[in-house]
């Protein structure tokens, strides 16, 4: 009898010692995860379920509006790349990208030309005092895009140097003269009309250019391709072909999704030029935060 009765309190007393671990156990909180399907890191508010901890393949956002794992992105179009200039610039295509080398020598006029050059005339609106030293000359520039940009999950800043392509074959640069200094109106007051000079890497575009007579080329004030940007987004002037007029719900990159003359009738994003000032009478072509994910100019 004395055995059993020690037997049933060694049982109580490991029963009283596990209930009083189990109270010092921090209390389970419950957390509603949303199926990941595609690896985005974002959820499908469609498919969740309740746990402790993360279940696999599941997170916290439920923000995805496509969570199919196949890319909603709409090609570029291959009408565009029929504006860039076939003397400076060769378009190759090879499965999902698209790869754009040009020599830099724009299909326009202008005094950094040399002298001897066909292309050349004296200063139309570029103040000869402020003039860039040096000449037009040949360069090579080359950037392998996606043929179907996509928008990342954060913007990247431009750096100093070439940031796109121009249809004429010449770089686009933002809104930077160098490493520390911003473009100023005494810089630009030495650019031509196309909103161009020289610098270190050659002949490049900082600004809309000029409506003058010798402007057959280039965008101004107007719906006409500019170029494309280092994250495969192309970029137009001021006016959308969609409206015929200044797009009212472009986003802080000068960004909007709508169609555009290369495009049939298909919306795709796009930026423009935005429609205001830079420093004093110039406006930039580019001067905010990329959409899509940069790719090295070389």
């Amino acid at each position: 009898m004395k055995y059993i009765i020690f037997s049933l309190l060694v049982t109580i007393a490991a029963m009283f010692s596990i209930t009083s671990c189990s109270d010092d156990d921090p209390a389970c909180t419950e957390l509603t995860w949303y199926e990941d399907a595609d690896g985005d890191g974002l959820g499908n508010p469609d498919v969740s379920q309740s746990a402790c901890e993360q279940p696999s393949g599941y997170v916290t956002d439920s923000s995805d509006t496509d969570d199919s794992g196949i890319s909603s992105a709409v090609s570029t179009p291959v009408s565009a790349f029929d504006e860039f200039n076939s003397d400076a610039v060769t378009i190759s295509f090879d499965g999902s990208e698209v790869t754009i080398e040009s020599n830099g020598l724009p299909n326009h006029t202008s005094p950094f030309w040399d002298s001897n050059n066909s292309l050349y005339i004296d200063p139309v609106v570029a103040d000869p005092n402020q003039m860039s030293p040096g000449a037009i000359g040949e360069r090579n520039f080359s950037v392998t895009l996606p043929t179907a940009p996509e928008k990342a999950a954060t913007t990247t800043a431009t750096g100093l140097g070439s940031i796109g392509i121009s249809v004429t074959g010449a770089p686009i640069f933002n809104g930077q003269e160098g490493p520390t200094a911003d473009l100023s109106e005494n810089i630009a007051s030495g650019f031509d009309y196309a909103g161009g000079h020289m610098g270190p890497t050659g002949y490049h575009y900082h600004t809309e250019s000029v409506d003058v007579p010798e402007n057959t080329t280039l965008s101004f004030d107007d719906e006409k391709l500019v170029g494309i940007l280092s994250d495969g987004f192309l970029l137009y002037g001021r006016k959308c072909n969609a409206t015929d007029d200044y797009p009212t719900d472009l986003d802080e990159s000068g960004g909007h999704t709508s169609s555009t003359q290369h495009s049939d009738g298909t919306e795709f994003y796009h930026y423009h030029i935005i429609n205001e000032y830079y420093i004093g009478s110039y406006i930039l072509l580019f001067g905010a935060d990329l959409q899509g994910t940069p790719n090295r100019i070389m």
